[in-house]
């Protein structure tokens, strides 16, 4: 069957899922209410309304069916004096929001039909909505399944982050490079938030401070800083599954506290007026600006600080207005800090406690540490930020005054723990003193918090022996391990309807609300009737990725092949290179044998490279490169596709995720913290081939040995191997393939333009191959070729599927949320089974 022919039959009604009959008088109700958006909030007529405005009015539509609940659940919350959750992060990843806030009302289908008595197809406005340009990757995208999970379990909760106006980046490939440009989400508005003008706090920065005496010899720090900007919050209602609570993402956009000078404006200094404006407006401009110079360095503090102390500032006005003593903060308030971006919350915490409300330090510092709790992602020790010392003094003075003091009695603890033991008393200091001072921030929120955890089992495990060795010997109480989870609503109800349709009618309706229901599947995942109509599921969504591909590159891939897909950051540990490498070899392989019984392959990458990053920037470029030889050979037509992707996000995420055969998780072992691309593939049935990393250890553990394809060292071989050296050119000199691949790529044979285009990347791995690629190339060859075996298989392959998809129920967000629920945090949830 032709490409074409399936995708006009992806179009037709019979194809549409549908798992809730529109019921009349919803529909009718709803049309309404949309055409009165469109009317009297959009001030368009319908018959010259664009689908950029049916899509506002269906936006406003719904979010008035989401207020009511919204309020409901917050009066609730106030009534009933419940401990809220606080959830600092500096990226939420939440994509489109449209139809994540119908699937969650349960009036999908009320809005299509509705919709679709206007003549206005709900599907075509799905595309209008830009994404949410509010983060990069997982952790951000790790917040938004939290913050979904945390609604849905009913548990009083607010988000807190920036609201970037250009989030990241939109990245554009030209000519096989990234290059990188504002993503302007927001130029047409956005309907989902609401502007709380009156909802804002003076952030100062800078300045000096003054000791003040308050009697006897006590004296009183009062910090002046020498400049202010305001933080002004915009809400977005969160709303769980089935619409029985919802939360709030409060995000900080930041404002100049005096717009323009006048008086400089007058003078013909129309440029100088705004000097402020632009300054502090920076703030919110853009995420993770690049810190390659001072100027950078100095704006990421500026943004972490600021949106910290909003925040806190915010729940700390509304815990006083509540319960009347910021003592009792630890009771009903719970702060976690997803990653150390917002670690400088403990200093602010301290400062706020000690110096506006007159509490002494050893009480504040208590008060401190059972309110936080801090979540770690990353092993990486450069990746835990740090700050230069004479950069915190001169931005943040007061909060460089305390952290030397909680450092000082800190030490002074340690000392009396544990006498003479300099090299221990070196690794713990919140200060690092060689190659520069510089103050360390996840030894900030590892002391100021009362629960540290990782994101998977093997790396909670590896962070009591690398990166907070030290700070476990003496707060071992304080380390636990919560894997995380992504949230099914998404990335299986809304993400791959066909599916969805098909487990509620094997696994029954139950398995909407109770993810446990999954393992119903697996008793039939030898029914070959079963397997049939999965595959066709598939099929569907292969299609229609397919379309995307042709539509965006102009390069048509065969649905029948086996979609390979590695989607994510492009980082030299995520190993997107080994990936490169091994097609190439399979590239030549099959050229030299087009007649085997190849299984046909469609590579699928995406993902963004930092702006700085150069050697990823090169792999992206390798990848395309590679991708042009390849797509444009004759020898291996529709037996090898290579695809890049461009502007990765959570809406391309949904067209292939559930199109993908084949789960790269190829990270260099002991270095991805968890992964949640592997859980949501896995999820829609692709199996994983990988490392024994992050949480693919579990994935394993709950799909079973030969549902998954393991290769190359483990964590504790990595490092035995780089501590004894790794020996590069053995590794080069023993594979039947590698040496071949480096020297065609070398030489110039996929940059004839420039030969030398790719040195860099090989000279790094025959010189310096820190990710150890030429250690694992072999293994991962050899696991792609029991992939291949697999995939000739049908039967075994899709029974494998099968039972990926029956194992994932335990990777759910809402078990890693109900977790910190009872570990850590010590608030109640809702079932909602």
């Amino acid at each position: 069957m032709s490409v074409e022919v399936e995708e006009k039959m992806l179009d037709t009604p019979e194809n549409s899922a549908r798992p809730i009959s529109a019921q009349g008088d919803e529909v009718a109700k709803f049309r309404a209410a949309v055409i009165s958006k469109l009317t009297y909030a959009v001030g368009k007529n319908p018959a010259a309304a664009s689908d950029r405005d049916w899509f506002l009015a269906t936006a406003f539509a719904t979010r008035d069916r989401i207020v009511d609940r919204w309020i409901t659940s917050t009066r609730q919350t106030y009534s009933e004096g419940r401990k809220r959750v606080y959830y600092l992060s500096l990226e939420f990843l939440i994509g489109r929001l449209l139809f994540d806030a119908l699937t969650n009302i349960e009036m999908l289908e009320t809005a299509r039909s509705a919709l679709g008595d206007l003549g206005v197809d709900l599907d075509r406005l799905r595309q209008v909505e830009p994404d949410a340009a509010l983060g990069n990757g997982g952790l951000g995208r790790l917040a938004a399944c939290f913050m979904d999970s945390m609604a849905t379990l009913s548990i009083a909760a607010y988000g807190y982050g920036i609201r970037y106006e250009n989030g990241l980046f939109r990245q554009m490939i030209k000519n096989g490079w990234q290059h990188e440009y504002p993503e302007d989400w927001l130029s047409f508005g956005n309907p989902w938030e609401f502007e709380r003008p009156e909802v804002y706090y003076d952030i100062g920065f800078g300045g000096s401070v003054e000791a003040i005496a308050v009697g006897g010899d006590r004296k009183k720090q009062v910090w002046h800083p020498a400049e202010t900007v305001e933080a002004v919050a915009y809400d977005t209602p969160i709303v769980g599954w089935r619409g029985r609570h919802v939360n709030t993402l409060r995000l900080w956009s930041a404002r100049a506290a005096d717009p323009i000078r006048l008086d400089a404006f007058n003078q013909g200094d129309h440029v100088g007026a705004l000097v402020n404006q632009v300054k502090a407006e920076a703030i919110s401009k853009v995420l993770y600006p690049s810190d390659a110079t001072p100027a950078g360095q100095e704006l990421r503090l500026r943004q972490e600080y600021f949106f910290t102390a909003a925040s806190l500032h915010d729940l700390i006005r509304r815990h006083v207005d509540s319960f009347g003593d910021v003592r009792s903060l630890p009771d009903k308030v719970a702060i976690q800090l997803n990653d150390t971006h917002p670690a400088i919350a403990v200093a602010e915490l301290m400062r706020v406690l000690v110096d506006e409300n007159d509490i002494a330090w050893d009480e504040a510092f208590d008060i401190t540490v059972r309110t936080i709790s801090y979540t770690n992602h990353t092993l990486l020790p450069e990746a835990l930020e740090t700050w230069p010392v004479p950069l915190m003094e001169r931005v943040l003075p007061r909060h460089m005054q305390i952290i030397y003091q909680l450092n000082a009695k800190h030490l002074e603890r340690v000392r009396t723990e544990f006498p003479g033991d300099d090299a221990l008393l070196g690794s713990v200091s919140l200060i690092q003193e060689d190659h520069g001072r510089r103050v360390r921030m996840g030894n900030l929120a590892f002391l100021g918090s009362h629960s540290i955890n990782g994101v998977a089992a093997l790396h909670s495990d590896l962070m009591t022996t690398t990166v907070f060795k030290d700070f476990y010997r003496l707060f071992p109480e304080r380390m636990n391990n919560k894997t995380n989870g992504i949230t099914f609503r998404r990335w299986l109800y809304q993400a791959n309807p066909g599916l969805t349709n098909l487990l509620v009618e094997v696994c029954g309706p139950g398995v909407l609300d109770d993810y446990s229901q999954l393992t119903k599947l697996e008793a039939l995942a030898g029914d070959s009737a079963l397997q049939d109509r999965f595959m066709a599921v598939r099929r569907q969504n292969k299609v229609a990725l397919a379309r995307l591909i042709r539509d965006r590159l102009d390069i048509k891939v065969n649905p029948g092949a086996l979609f390979d897909v590695q989607i994510k950051r492009i980082h030299e540990y995520k190993r997107q290179l080994l990936n490169v490498l091994e097609t190439i070899a399979l590239y030549d392989a099959m050229r030299a044998n087009p007649a085997k019984n190849w299984a046909p392959r469609v590579k699928i990458f995406s993902g963004k490279a930092a702006a700085s990053y150069q050697m990823a920037k090169l792999i992206i470029k390798l990848a395309n490169d590679v991708a042009k030889v390849v797509n444009d050979d004759p020898t291996v037509r529709d037996l090898l596709k290579v695809v890049f992707l461009p502007n990765y996000n959570v809406s391309l995420a949904e067209m292939v995720i559930p199109a993908a055969d084949l789960s790269e998780q190829i990270s260099t072992a002991g270095m991805e913290a968890s992964g949640t691309g592997n859980m949501k593939m896995a999820l829609n049935g692709a199996l994983t081939i990988g490392t024994l990393d992050g949480a693919n250890v579990e994935i394993k553990q709950h799909v079973g040995d030969d549902n998954i394809f393991i290769f190359g060292l483990t964590a504790a071989e990595v490092e035995a191997r780089r501590a004894a050296g790794v020996d590069e050119a053995e590794s080069i000199r023993n594979s039947h393939h590698l040496g071949e691949v480096l020297d065609a790529v070398g030489s110039g044979v996929y940059s004839p333009d420039e030969p030398d285009r790719f040195k860099p990347l090989v000279d790094a791995l025959r010189y310096h191959d820190y990710f150890l690629v030429t250690t694992d190339f072999d293994a991962y060859w050899d696991a792609q070729r029991k992939v291949d075996a697999r995939w000739n298989n049908r039967s075994a392959w899709w029974q494998s599927s099968l039972i990926n998809t029956a194992n994932m129920g335990w990777f759910s967000s809402d078990r890693t949320i109900s977790e910190y629920a009872k570990d850590i945090w010590n608030v109640p949830v809702r079932t909602i089974r």
